[in-house]
């Protein structure tokens, strides 16, 4: 092999290996990345799953206690009510035996007065019937001393051995009261730690963590070391540097660091304190060796990519050959079509150039058509406005005329009533005269009876004087009155006469004017349909000018659209020619390759 074919051996090796990288990099960065996020979010879950265990477990066990330590302080609290009524030792002995009963967790249920029983002063009363030694003195105690000092509340002692069973016992107490409000005695249970351990023994958040008892200095009350109990403090051993007093202030608290948990809890009212403690190890191994089996498979992955992607570049270069051939045929077809297409194009160019020069001329005669439609459609609006407002002066002459003829009418028979009413003043008139002539009559009567009186009816005679004047006045009136209703009558007949005249001449002028409103009507109606026919005309010529512009507007565009594609077609047939130089160059560097290796 020569030393041209070895480079040319190294030089492909190395665009292998470059390729091979260049695809695996990115992807295994990639990886690496994915699965650091991974890790640090599965750790915040983690931490957020241990704080909510902690919490959940340890509120567990402080219940499982309180449930079985609660009855005892409630039995305590009830004795202490019961004691200060009554100083009689025989009813304390069966009180500490009942309230004993159904306490599992307690060893020894017993009251004390508050007189020392060593002086023999007191006396000491034990559910299981213990009785102290000479030298017991309960006031030295710390169960008593712890009540006395807190009375009214519950005291917790601290746990120690108990001589009899060598268990570790706790002791909750309480001071008794009298019914003055004075301490008489302390009343107390002793609980066997051990049953309490039980409790939480079997209570696991994980293979390795411990639940322990402190006492409220720190103290363990319990521990796997029993030599731990009440002689080390959990705080000087644990690997956690927090501040006593702080987790010791009865509040539930958790914290979670790198290597270990912890969580703290009261139980109840009591100076005691659960403690859970574990390494976060027993979590995070599963997660590391899930993370690890994660990233070895991505990584595999990507190499399997890798490969197959090199693969098909491969293949890819193999099928270059074949595309270069049918690329230089494609191209010479392409060449020649772009040519015709070429020809094609300043064809129709020069064919929308004449449509576009036609359409300029029909859209100036369109303007000219739609300039003298608009001339005579306002003449003819003009002229339905005059002929509007004739036939509204006709109409209002005839409305005139229709008015007088009804007020001729109602003159006439104004008058006919008024002859009618003259008719009946003749009647009033000659009821007046007959009132005359009887009045004329009976004053005459009065007048002779006023005769033959003598001297008495002298007055009554001129009465009856001037009655008879009055009648023959008033019978005078009524002549000139029937002659004054004679002459009215007459008149009102005549006019009556001329006015129904005057009334078939109205009328007859009313009818005329009716028939010429009807023919102004008539020609108003016509002039408004040739207004609105001009007027549409001129809308539909407006149109028409309007489409004639889109219509040449689109023409320029086609013409310019046209002249653009005559140029793009030219561009594109110097790109085919390009393209076909270029073709027909790479088919023969691909054949002389071809050439060499054959060679």
């Amino acid at each position: 092999m020569s030393n041209k074919d070895k480079l040319k051996n190294m030089s492909t090796k190395k665009k292998s290996r470059l390729l091979f990288w260049g695809m695996l990099g990115p992807l295994l960065v990639v990886t690496i990345a994915a699965c650091s996020f991974f890790y640090y979010v599965s750790n915040k879950i983690i931490e957020y799953y241990l704080r909510s265990e902690l919490s959940y477990t340890v509120e567990k066990v402080n219940s499982s206690i309180l449930e079985h330590v609660n009855p005892i302080m409630v039995n305590i609290e009830d004795f202490a009510n019961f004691a200060s009524l009554s100083d009689d030792v025989d009813i304390y002995k069966p009180l500490v035996q009942t309230f004993q009963k159904n306490l599992d967790y307690s060893t020894g249920f017993y009251y004390a007065t508050k007189e020392s029983v060593k002086k023999g002063e007191g006396f000491f009363v034990h559910s299981g019937g213990w009785v102290p030694p000479s030298d017991y003195d309960q006031t030295t105690r710390e169960w008593y001393i712890n009540a006395i000092n807190n009375p009214g509340k519950l005291a917790f002692a601290s746990p120690f051995i108990d001589a009899d069973t060598g268990e570790l016992i706790i002791t909750v107490s309480k001071a008794v009261n009298d019914t003055r409000g004075r301490v008489k005695g302390v009343v107390a249970c002793d609980i066997l730690l051990s049953r309490l351990t039980k409790l939480f023994q079997d209570t696991k958040i994980s293979e390795n963590t411990v639940i322990n008892l402190i006492t409220q200095d720190g103290y363990y009350m319990t521990n796997s070391d029993s030599s731990k109990v009440m002689n080390k403090k959990y705080f000087d051993e644990t690997s956690f540097a927090g501040d006593m007093k702080q987790w010791l202030n009865g509040d539930l608290k958790t914290e979670v660091t790198n290597k270990n948990f912890y969580a703290v809890c009261r139980i109840g009212y009591s100076p005691w304190f659960i403690i859970i403690e574990g390494p976060v190890v027993d979590f995070k191994g599963q997660l590391a060796n899930v993370i690890f089996t994660f990233e070895i498979a991505l990584i595999i992955f990507s190499i399997i990519t890798s490969l197959l992607n090199i693969h098909t570049i491969r293949k890819m270069r193999k099928g270059e050959q074949q595309l270069g051939a049918n690329l230089f045929a494609e191209t010479q077809t392409l060449a020649v079509a772009a040519k015709e297409n070429a020809a094609t194009a300043q064809d129709q160019s020069a064919a929308v150039k004449e449509i576009v020069a036609t359409m300029e001329d029909s859209n100036a005669l369109s303007e000219n058509i739609a300039s003298k439609i608009h001339d005579v459609s306002k003449v003819a609006e003009k002229t339905s406005s005059d002929v509007a407002e004739g036939v509204a002066s006709i109409e209002n002459n005839v409305a005139q005329l229709h008015a007088i003829f009804d007020a001729n009418q109602q003159t006439i028979e104004g008058m006919k009533v008024l002859s009618k009413s003259i008719e009946s003043i003749w009647d009033i008139v000659t009821l007046i005269n007959n009132v005359a002539d009887q009045a004329k009559i009976i004053a005459f009567n009065a007048e002779l009876e006023a005769s033959s009186a003598g001297e008495a009816g002298k007055s009554f005679r001129i009465v009856a004087n001037e009655i008879r004047r009055l009648s023959d006045g008033i019978i005078d009136g009524t002549k000139e009155i029937k002659e004054r209703i004679n002459e009215i009558q007459h008149s009102s007949d005549s006019l009556i006469l001329a006015s129904e005249s005057g009334t078939e001449k109205i009328n007859e002028g009313y009818e005329n004017a009716k028939n010429l409103g009807e023919m102004f009507a008539s020609i108003k109606n016509s002039a408004e349909i040739t207004a609105s026919s001009a007027g549409d005309i001129t809308d539909i010529i407006q149109q028409q000018t309007n489409a004639s512009e889109q219509i040449l507007i689109a023409l320029k565009q086609i013409s310019a659209g046209v002249e653009n594609f005559t140029v793009a077609t030219d561009n594109i047939s110097s790109s085919s020619e390009q393209i076909r130089s270029m073709s027909e160059a790479m088919n023969n560097s691909i054949m002389s390759s071809k050439g060499k290796k054959k060679e």
